[in-house]
Formats: structure tokens, C-alpha cells, sequence
């Protein structure tokens, strides 16, 4: 097992003059899972190819333990790749496809399928050795995959999108399975997804890149409670958090007809840098609906009523609990909102409720520069 640097790593594909990964800075724990997310073309599949000695690095160093791997070709980097389409061999068997790196090296035949038919009882495919990858199904074509890639017990597992061509319900029974095979292996792995979801229930940390740059690099629950700018608060959560310009006033920001209380050092920092308004980040589950006139959720519109007026447009019903997309006038201009709500308090379509941020559950962040004021 290995650690994983990536010291100011820079790849510029020829022809180009804008960086595809630029100055890439993570330093990966030994035994970690490390997802790699973002949107289409960020580079982060860029960043798992440099790895694995698939693309060049122009500028910087990649480190693997304490070997320098930059100019290295794959062969030599004691690593194992999971690619999303499988790559399997279709005239081979399961075994044969699982233990064909070993027998290119020269491992001898007891040896090839002791290490096969280990991986195989791991995966929970013994049963399926001698068969073809033609009669096996997409999930159990992606496990011969994994079991090729375990078998060959290399210092570092990388996996680009494994999952993105199967389909919803088998995604999160392997994504589970995935998680809990690198745990009980201990390999250091690196994953590429730009499912957010994935990513947050799959890693020990997530770094999120957009445009060949790293925007942070934390635990899922730091990277939910604390995005460092807009656009990982925007990335991360399902649904998104609810980002809102609003102008800063006395003792917090203005919120429809509400104020709510800032943290003093947030608008300091605000006026320091000029800002007259801030973006208020709220997720959908931390609004408080208003009382107004007796009713909790008001089907009225007083103007004078507290919070802001959101309209409900769409009800997404989930037993437990709901989801409300509305919209709101904030600044004259109209808002997309997202506000979620007990299963037993789902408004109409069309009424109009009355939301204000909860104390303590609000984040801050500069409309300039996109970075976070809060703490």
C-alpha cells in the first residue's frame, strides 16, 4: 500500500493554452478513498490518467509512496485501473479475464488461480469462472472487473466512473459493495464520478475540481457544512442549496421581510472587501416556514408577513418527507427555491408559504469573488 502525491501537477493538451489540470495539490493517505468530482471537463479523469501514466504531465510531480512516477510508464507504477465500459476480453472466461495480467507476468498457473478464485469468493463470483462475459450481467461484468484489478494486489486501485453504465438501483448496491471491498482491502484508491451522491457516500475525502482547478478537498461532511466557495455549495447536495443574493443591513441581511442575523465577522469582511450584498447559502432542509395568521403554512400573502413569499409551483411527495420548488421575488428579481418539508405538511400547488434561513444554518459568501465568509 502507498500514498498518493500530486504536487502541483499540470497537464496542457497540445494545441492548447489553458491548462486541463492546473497545479493539481492533494496528498492521498495511505489505504484512503479518494473520489475525484465534477462537472463534464473539469479534469478530473485527466487527473486520474496522469496517475496511472495514461496522459503527460507537463508541469509538477506525481509521487507514489516516496517514488517519483511522473515520466514512469503504467507498467511500472504498481497500480490497477477500473474503467467505466469493462474492458473485458468477450472469448475469455471470467477466470481467464481475471487472471490475465498475472499470467502475462509470468505468474505460475496454481498461483494465477488461487489469486482468482480468492478475488471471486470476495466478489461473490465463483459461480461464474467459466463463463463468458457475454452471459453475465452489467453489474456482474463491472465485479470481473474489480476482481482482475484485486488479483494484481497493487498499490493503488483507480477507478474511472465504474458505475455510469449501470443502471439506478444496481449503482447503489455496487457503489455500497465498492466502498466496503476498499475498506476491507486497505488498498488506496482513487475514483472519478460526477455524481455528487457517489461521491458523498463513497469517500473518505472528496475533492471537487471545476476547470482544471481544485476548489476544496474535505470529508463529505465538511465539504456539506462548509463549501469553501459558491460553486462547490451549488455542486454539492442533493437538492442543491438555495443561493441568494440579499443586501447586508443592520445585525444581518435582509431576507423578504425579515432580517437574519449574520456572523459579525462575515460582514465585516464583506464591507472590507466593498460588498454591499452577500450570497446567503441555505439548504433545503434548513428553511423555517413562518406561522402567519394562525396558519403554518399560509395559503395568503400578507405583505407585511415575515420571512420570504415563495410560491409553490411543484410538490415532490417522498412519504417521509417533501420537496416544494417555488419561486420568489427577492431584489426584482424571480428565484428558484427548494424548501423541504415534513411528509404530513405538503402544501397545494400555488399556495404561497413563508420562509426564513434558521439560525445557525446559513452560509455566507462574498458576491465578488465567490468565496466563502462564514465560518
Amino acid at each position: 500500500m502507498a500514498t498518493v502525491t500530486f504536487d502541483k501537477a499540470t497537464r496542457v493538451y497540445p494545441g492548447t493554452e489553458k491548462p486541463a489540470v492546473d497545479q493539481l495539490e492533494i496528498d492521498i493517505a495511505d489505504g484512503e478513498f479518494l473520489v475525484l468530482v465534477g462537472p463534464s471537463g473539469c479534469g478530473k479523469s485527466t487527473s486520474l490518467r496522469m496517475l496511472a501514466g495514461l496522459e503527460d504531465v507537463n508541469g509538477g510531480a506525481i509521487r507514489i509512496g516516496d517514488r517519483d512516477v511522473t515520466h514512469l510508464p503504467p507498467k511500472d507504477r504498481d497500480i490497477a485501473m477500473v474503467f467505466q465500459n469493462y474492458a473485458l476480453y468477450p472469448h475469455m472466461t471470467v477466470a481467464q479475464n481475471m487472471g490475465f495480467a498475472l499470467k502475462i507476468a509470468g505468474v505460475n498457473k496454481t498461483d494465477i488461480r488461487t489469486k482468482v478464485e480468492e478475488a471471486a469468493k470476495i466478489l461473490d463470483l465463483t459461480e461464474y469462472l467459466d463463463r463468458k462475459p457475454k452471459a453475465l450481467s452489467g453489474g456482474q461484468r463491472q465485479r470481473v472487473a474489480m476482481g482482475r484489478a484485486i488479483v494484481r494486489e497493487p498499490q493503488v486501485f483507480l477507478m474511472d466512473e465504474p458505475l455510469s453504465n449501470l443502471d439506478a438501483k444496481l449503482r447503489v448496491q455496487t457503489r455500497t459493495q465498492i466502498a466496503g471491498l476498499q475498506r476491507r482491502l486497505g488498498v488506496t484508491t482513487v475514483y472519478v464520478t460526477h455524481d455528487q451522491v457517489e461521491a458523498m457516500t463513497m469517500g473518505d475525502r472528496v475533492a471537487v475540481l471545476k476547470g482544471g482547478l481544485l476548489q476544496q478537498v474535505d470529508t463529505p461532511r465538511n465539504m456539506y457544512d462548509k463549501p469553501a466557495n459558491l460553486f462547490v455549495a451549488g455542486f454539492i447536495g442533493s437538492p442543491a442549496m438555495n443561493l441568494v443574493e440579499v443586501p447586508i443591513t443592520d445585525g444581518g441581511v435582509k431576507f423578504g421581510n425579515s432580517v437574519v442575523p449574520i456572523e459579525r465577522a462575515a460582514l465585516t469582511e464583506a464591507a472590507n472587501q466593498g460588498d454591499t450584498h452577500v450570497v446567503v447559502g441555505c439548504r433545503p432542509e434548513h428553511f423555517d416556514i413562518v406561522e402567519n395568521n394562525g396558519t403554518h403554512l399560509a395559503k395568503d400573502d400578507p405583505t407585511d408577513a415575515a420571512g420570504l413569499a415563495v410560491t409553490v409551483n411543484v410538490v415532490e411527495e417522498l412519504g417521509a418527507d417533501g420537496y416544494i420548488y417555488g419561486t420568489a421575488e427577492v431584489n426584482g428579481e424571480t428565484k428558484d427555491l427548494v424548501v423541504r418539508v415534513g411528509g404530513r405538511q405538503i402544501p397545494e400547488k400555488g399556495a404561497v408559504l413563508h420562509v426564513v434561513p434558521r439560525a445557525g444554518e446559513t452560509h455566507v459568501f462574498a458576491t465578488g469573488s465567490g468565496q466563502r465568509l462564514s465560518d
